[in-house]
């Protein structure tokens, strides 16, 4: 399944359930959401006039990607990784399949329902305008945030945001969010080079809000909205764990650890 034979993506199963019908896609990775990807998915078939969805799974085995369930919410394909890796992993998996298959533009949204899926036909808008990389934010106007935790609200504005905002030469105000698009040629781009194992948990994400502005490309920012659910927020990995990696990944940046060697 890879354009490049120079391209390293996780090994995993595709089944489609139906043909390409538009220029983009928008990619959700998911593991075990349960009830909330498929309120998500709900949501989000109201879109499948416009868009094809793909998931990308990181192996669920809670029974929330049944195959009719997709099927009747507008759902295009389903990629189960087979391999090792985390989100990094899956976003490889997707943007490669996306690539084989023609797609102009690639979405991607978290699968835990947190996000404004009703903002796509916005970062639709912005590729048509010839965008490159679309970074939805919650902080520009017309953003919202509901129940952020006040520790990742701090992450965001004081530490990732601000650090990503210097070494990249574009002002981003949430870096953090997941709910973003790419143009092929961004993602095809020799500079780039996405497909490298070295991206394997939450590198990705932050290496190509750096790049983007760097090599040139066409960066805008636009308002979506995020909701938290009130309470404790559960996560799949520790507050000092995700801290620590977070650190590191934002000094292999610095250091020019993830750029491609020639």
């Amino acid at each position: 399944m890879q354009v490049n034979p120079e391209w390293d993506v996780p090994n995993y199963e595709l089944i489609e359930f139906k043909s390409k019908a538009h220029n983009y896609c928008v990619c959700i990775p998911v593991i075990n959401e349960g009830e909330k990807i498929q309120k998500e998915l709900k949501r989000l078939s109201y879109f499948a006039n416009v868009i094809d969805i793909l998931i990308l799974d990181g192996g669920s085995t809670d029974g929330s990607l049944n195959h009719d369930f997709l099927i009747s919410n507008g759902v295009r394909a389903i990629l189960t990784k087979k391999d090792s890796g985390k989100l990094s992993a899956q976003l490889r998996m997707g943007f490669s399949y996306a690539l084989l298959q023609g797609y102009e533009g690639v979405l991607t949204v978290d699968g835990n329902n947190k996000d404004s899926v009703e903002s796509i036909p916005l970062f639709i808008e912005q590729l048509d305008k010839g965008m490159d990389f679309v970074q939805g934010s919650r902080y520009v106007p017309g953003g919202k945030e509901v129940n952020t935790p006040i520790s990742r609200k701090i992450a965001i504005k004081l530490i990732h945001a601000p650090y990503l905002s210097v070494i990249s030469g574009f002002r981003y105000t949430d870096t953090t969010n997941g709910f973003r698009a790419h143009s092929n040629k961004f993602l095809m781009d020799d500079r780039l080079k996405p497909f490298r194992t070295i991206f394997s948990t939450y590198e990705l994400l932050a290496y190509i809000s750096v790049k983007a502005p760097r090599l040139g490309f066409k960066v805008v920012e636009i308002p979506v909205a995020r909701e938290y659910p009130k309470g404790k927020v559960p996560t799949k990995i520790s507050p000092l764990r995700g801290n620590l990696l977070l650190m590191k990944i934002l000094l292999g940046l610095l250091f020019g650890k993830y750029n491609p060697r020639s």
